[in-house]
């Protein structure tokens, strides 16, 4: 795919998975150029501020327009570059992604930041991923990708698939092989590798599910 120039200004965090999701979905569409400010854990920053009044990650820039809600942006960007689409047209499938995804922010995003606190805090999400992920892998489907096409909902999983590893997270594979091969699909694709900060490749390290 051609490269796409852009006036795009995505402020990020290295190991923030919503930050991830959002360039993982700008390197599907072969947006080049764009520039990301990328914030340490604990760096705060007065020109985002200015720009958000929540002061949160991922926000992003497009000239005079500046987004911060995670999902906004990701239609956004799908609807600003609309080749290759990561939506369906039909308004009934679209609404059945649109809850796909809202059930994965509300149940698997709030895990990976309980997975970064406390031991206890920690192992208690651990087994919530778990048994959330498990009850995923008994409903999936056998397409290659969960929806007809490769879509945003499918940005939106890969980012906490890629991070299992790293949380000790443990899905054996004998139970879990249609998610497995699924987390291999999605990992080989030359957008996801783009997409990865060098603390998120690090986070690979250990092997993907």
């Amino acid at each position: 795919m051609a490269s796409r120039s852009s006036t795009i200004t995505l402020y990020s965090r290295a190991d923030c998975v919503h930050s991830h999701r959002v360039r993982l979905i700008m390197a599907e569409k072969g947006v080049a150029g764009y520039e990301v400010v990328a914030l340490r854990d604990d760096e705060e920053s007065e020109d985002l501020l200015q720009l958000n009044p929540y002061n949160t990650v991922p926000t992003l820039v497009d000239r005079e327009l500046v987004v911060y809600d995670p999902r906004i942006i990701i239609e956004y960007v799908d609807e600003r570059y609309p080749h290759p689409p990561l939506m369906p047209v039909d308004p009934v499938l679209r609404a059945q992604y649109r809850l796909a995804i809202y059930r994965m922010e509300m149940d698997l995003y709030p895990l990976c930041d309980e997975l970064e606190s406390t031991p206890a805090v920690a192992r208690k999400a651990r087994g919530r991923m778990t048994e959330l992920l498990t009850t995923l892998a008994a409903e999936f489907s056998p397409r290659t990708y969960i929806g007809e096409e490769f879509s945003l909902v499918d940005c939106t999983l890969a980012p906490v698939l890629w991070r299992l590893n790293h949380y000790g997270v443990e899905l054996p594979k004998h139970q879990h092989e249609r998610l497995h091969s699924y987390a291999r699909r999605l990992f080989a694709r030359p957008a996801f590798e783009r997409s990865l900060s060098p603390i998120e490749a690090q986070m690979g390290t250990a092997g993907a599910p």
